[in-house]
């Protein structure tokens, strides 16, 4: 366990202040950067690192910077090809009938439309039809060679930034779908936090990971995180090797939790757990993260998950999606008068525990 310490400078009563989310449902965080003055500096941070900014962008925005850059390059060499034929003196003869003693370095460019054409079909090489380079012109090889080069690396920046978004590890983790609501309640004759994911999809993910940090607001006006700890039945925290239908994870409330004080009754101090799953693609054997919250308007206080996995009249196994936000009132458990059981029970063996066959027993 680790904890951090992120001064605030809110002058507010925090208890006074209405809350929004660190990390919205969908994993998306909300913390905006306020500081001005940096904003330069963060400019030129996204200019050199421009394909990151790229493949991040909106696809509104990636099509108009696809649009953008061809067209300012096509325009950038029809300026350069119609300067060519202004120097060589190609705008003020017959192309059809030339001076003997003048070579024309691009056939029929006389305008600036003849020039955005030329480098139209330069470009998308669709082939050269009245208009086409001279080979005495050794500008003109060169421009076309520039132009070719330039072309080519421009394709494969855009192609590559297309392919690098649409197969985004990111676009996977739209099929893993958590809970809404996280609930506490016994597992194995343990009182747990818990909490459920699943993978629409049916291609299945490997080797899943979560971990969990508590954000949670202190006295002093303090943001404070703590990592959480969940498994996955008796895996403890070694990895699942196969995620194909929908698993339940835990986390045990005993005297060690961060989670126990701020689960009590009475205790009003604000808190929101962050979970990340990680998932490798079976296909592509790239790593993914899923992300969620849950605020304690979330977390059902003594339920537990309706079942999911149910055997079929023909022996299969078959998953009843209808369940899965579906949770049950259970035994009670946070009361204040079983504190000091809670405790004991937890500091010993609870299978060797009187205190705690009596607080099973009762539940």
């Amino acid at each position: 366990m680790f904890t951090l310490v992120l001064h605030s400078k809110i002058t507010t009563p925090l208890v006074a202040l209405k809350r929004q989310r660190l990390f919205s449902k969908d994993g998306r965080c909300n913390l905006r950067m306020t500081n001005k003055a940096g904003s330069p500096a963060r400019g030129l941070l996204y200019l050199s690192d421009i394909w990151t900014t790229l493949v991040d962008l909106r696809w509104r925005w990636v099509l108009l910077a696809f649009c953008a850059s061809f067209i300012a390059h096509w325009l950038l060499f029809a300026c350069l090809w119609y300067l060519l034929a202004h120097l060589n003196g190609d705008l003020q003869v017959d192309h059809d009938q030339p001076p003997p003693n003048h070579t024309i370095c691009v056939k029929y460019i006389t305008s600036f439309t003849a020039a955005f054409s030329f480098s139209l079909e330069t470009q998308l090489t669709i082939g050269y039809g009245t208009m086409f380079p001279s080979g005495d012109c050794p500008s003109a090889i060169a421009l076309l060679a520039v132009q070719m080069l330039l072309g080519l690396m421009l394709e494969a920046f855009i192609t590559g930034a297309f392919v690098a978004k649409i197969a985004r590890p990111k676009n996977r983790t739209g099929t893993i779908k958590f809970s809404q609501s996280a609930v506490v309640g016994q597992h194995e004759g343990e009182t747990c936090l818990m909490f459920r994911a699943t993978n629409i999809r049916e291609s299945p993910l490997t080797d899943i990971r979560v971990n969990a940090i508590l954000y949670q607001e202190r006295e002093d006006q303090t943001l404070h995180q703590t990592s959480v700890d969940f498994h996955l039945d008796r895996l403890g925290r070694k990895e699942c090797p196969f995620f194909a239908f929908p698993l339940t994870f835990y986390h045990p409330l005993n005297q060690y939790s961060p989670l126990y004080p701020a689960l009590r009754e009475g205790n009003m101090t604000h808190f929101e757990l962050v979970v990340f799953l990680t998932a490798v693609q079976e296909g592509t054997g790239e790593s993914c993260q899923k992300r969620t919250s849950y605020v304690r308007s979330e977390i059902e206080l003594d339920h537990y998950f309706a079942s999911v996995v149910e055997l079929g009249i023909h022996g299969n196994y078959r998953v009843n999606m209808r369940n899965f936000n579906k949770v049950l009132p259970g035994a009670t458990f946070f009361k204040e008068d079983r504190d000091k059981d809670f405790a004991q029970i937890n500091g010993d063996h609870a299978e060797t525990s009187t205190v705690g066959e009596n607080r099973l027993r009762d539940i």
